[in-house]
């Protein structure tokens, strides 16, 4: 008799805050639910979120405030599953650690958001999040059943490139494969994180075990990253399945952007953002960017003066205000502004500065640029659902935001037929002449 399941991932990105990310999340769940899914995976670091972009301030001997001041904010949006940082294993997944007097439970209550969520709509959560423990991140994945809760979770032991700077390195003891069941159907699953996926001990580590549904949240939108996973489901004779976010950059976060300290204020003319002397409240001088996108700066007229002269006034004579300006001679009709201005500075100084057209057309160029910019893909995506023997089943998805889910049915018969020809860690393995030790892990196959 057949034994199949309908498994999806969901190309879900992380939202502003991690309130509406959770929020979401259930939304996504219910949708599946209604969809017949019985399980289904969230990209890696989709609680907390994926950074993607921001240096946190940081380079080869050097750490900023600003960069600080986004770790906080940072800090702030993982969650707290209630695990020690050393990592409690089996006593966190039955509860067995000490609660605070007065509270029901351990964290900040999202482990017991993500269970309600399962056991109301009956699908079993395979979760990417970032987790706060004592005063370390770490990147995690937590698997939650509907009728039992968390029946486990793991950190990903090695952080990639950047990474390592703002996540700790979880315990290998974390890579137990989890054994339960769906609708009769029995699984052996785990999850390798990312470019945990590149090493090939780890993954041999899960073959191990027997792992027949292979779980592979990501961060990685580069096209080889499917081939990847093609190699991984046809060497493990498992189902593959990788869920990564979509993303633009006007989605990022406003603390890895800066936009809110970046922004012009209300009123800046022509496009231009102005900066004020805040002792005397002047206006000390004008930025605006050129159609190559880069910032020039120029020295700001009194107001009052700029707002009686034309482009065809001469230059004022009297001294008294810290710019004279006058209208550039056209030498070049071809190339001169007739409508520029000429900025001289007490110390007789000669500057350009841009007309109101000139500055209006700047402007509109910018924000095209600008527009188009916050469109480009930080991430593409490329989630993928693969066979046991390494075909497609559904996906890549590209280009796709806001929790679009792949789905597929799968007979898990299949990766008992692919074993006729390939056990890499049984019939094909040699164990009689090569063995892996994983430190704190038996990786013999689960009960």
């Amino acid at each position: 008799m057949p034994k199949v399941l309908t498994l999806a991932v969901s190309q879900s990105r992380t939202l502003q805050t991690t309130a509406a990310t959770l929020a979401s999340l259930s939304e996504t769940a219910y949708h599946a639910a209604h969809a017949g899914v019985h399980l289904l995976l969230f990209p890696e670091a989709y609680l907390g979120g994926y950074p993607r972009t921001c240096s946190f301030g940081a380079s080869v001997g050097s750490r900023t405030d600003i960069g600080r001041e986004q770790f906080l904010h940072y800090f702030h949006s993982a969650v707290d599953l209630g695990d020690t940082p050393r990592g409690a294993g089996q006593d966190w997944v039955d509860r067995r650690l000490d609660v605070a007097n007065g509270k029901g439970y351990r964290g900040d209550g999202t482990r017991e958001r993500l269970e309600q969520v399962a056991k109301d709509t009956g699908v079993f959560l395979v979760v990417g999040l970032v987790e706060r423990s004592g005063g370390s991140l770490y990147c995690a994945v937590v698997y939650v059943c509907p009728r039992e809760g968390c029946l486990g979770k793991r950190r990903k032991v090695m952080p990639t490139g950047s990474e390592r700077l703002i996540w700790a390195q979880g315990s290998p003891s974390t890579l137990k494969a989890i054994a339960t069941d769906i609708v009769g159907v029995k699984l052996t699953l785990a999850a390798a994180i990312c470019w945990e996926n590149y090493m090939p001990l780890l993954r041999f580590s899960l073959y191990s075990q027997n792992v027949n549904l292979y779980l592979a949240p990501t961060a990685d939108a580069r096209e080889t990253w499917l081939p990847l996973m093609q190699t991984i489901a046809c060497e493990g004779r498992a189902v593959v399945l990788s869920a990564n976010q979509c993303v633009r950059r006007k989605n990022l976060p406003s603390w890895i952007t800066g936009e809110e300290e970046t922004k012009g204020g209300e009123g800046d003319a022509d496009g231009m953002k102005s900066y004020t002397d805040k002792e005397t409240g002047r206006r000390a001088s004008l930025v605006t960017k050129t159609e190559d996108n880069h910032e020039i700066t120029w020295p700001a007229p009194d107001s009052g003066l700029s707002s009686k002269l034309t482009p065809t006034e001469n230059k004022t004579t009297n001294g008294t205000s810290p710019l004279h300006l006058s209208t550039i001679p056209a030498d070049d009709e071809a190339v001169q502004n007739p409508n520029a201005f000429q900025a001289e500075t007490p110390d007789n100084h000669v500057l350009a500065l841009p007309s109101s057209d000139t500055s209006k057309n700047q402007s509109s160029a910018s924000t095209t640029q600008e527009n188009n910019a916050d469109n480009n893909f930080v991430s593409r995506g490329g989630s993928c659902i693969i066979s046991p023997t390494g075909s497609i089943l559904a996906g890549p998805l590209w280009d796709v935001e806001d929790g679009r889910l792949l789905t597929a049915t799968i007979d898990f018969e299949d990766c008992e037929r692919g074993r006729l020809d390939l056990d890499v860690a049984g019939s094909y393995g040699r164990n009689d002449s090569f063995e892996l030790r994983v430190a704190g892990l038996d990786i013999s196959p689960p009960p």
